[in-house]
């Protein structure tokens, strides 16, 4: 038999008991969650964040999961410069 790698403790598991299990405002918490991760959100913002993490798995969750694609992605990604003959057809076709 297999043992996780990691066991929830007693107080973990009743953390889990007394938290929210589903959010209400999802929509409006992935919004903000995404301005956090961004480091664009306002001090209410990330008031209200802080508040709702202690009480929402889902947000908990979805936050988790958010930070690590970003992490994973800023990893993966190579910075190009893009080239000046493209900058100029860009430009002239958006100020035409």
């Amino acid at each position: 038999m297999n043992a996780s790698s990691h066991t929830p403790s007693v107080t973990e598991e009743a953390q889990k008991q007394t938290m929210k299990h589903s959010c209400e405002h999802h929509a409006e918490c992935m919004k903000i969650i995404q301005s956090i991760l961004d480091d664009e959100a306002t001090e209410a913002e990330k008031d209200h964040f802080r508040e709702n993490m202690d009480k929402c798995l889902p947000c908990i969750e979805a936050y988790r999961l958010e930070k690590c694609i970003k992490e994973s992605l800023s990893l993966k990604l190579v910075k190009k410069p893009c080239p000046q003959s493209i900058m100029d057809t860009i430009l002239t076709k958006v100020n035409s």
